[in-house]
């Protein structure tokens, strides 16, 4: 292996440090692997949807494809709702308008994969 090659990692679980997502109340992230890891090219990340929390409307400067680990819960994507459970996968285009709503009385969680960079997060207005 070169010296330009990044190195392997491994990181356990109790070594992820979960935070509260600023914009929506209810909802907390894990990054799982990201550049500050030595990956080159994708961060991983773990979100966790509590019962009854909601996340606005609001677009991000990156694709996201995600999958859901557990619950179930709704996701809007450019003006459609879906419901989605654990499972199943959901690819949001950069700039789409998108938010999530948990309905139920369990937490929802999934995985969301997204290229490293800046994913600046812009809420939208309901007109």
């Amino acid at each position: 292996m070169s010296d330009s090659q990044p190195k392997a990692v491994v990181k356990r679980g109790d070594e992820i440090d979960y935070e509260a997502v600023g914009a929506a109340e209810g909802m907390s992230k894990g990054i799982l692997v990201s550049d500050a890891d030595g990956a080159p090219n994708f961060a991983i990340r773990r979100f966790v949807l509590d019962a009854g929390a909601s996340v606005p409307k609001h677009t991000n400067e990156v694709e996201h494809e995600q999958h859901v680990l557990s619950g179930r819960y709704v996701v809007g994507i450019d003006g459609e709702e879906y419901e989605v459970e654990a499972g199943d996968s959901i690819f949001i285009p950069a700039g789409v308008v998108h938010w999530y709503r948990n309905e139920s009385d369990e937490e929802g969680s999934f995985l969301c994969a997204v290229p490293n960079g800046d994913d600046e997060i812009e809420l939208v207005d309901d007109e």
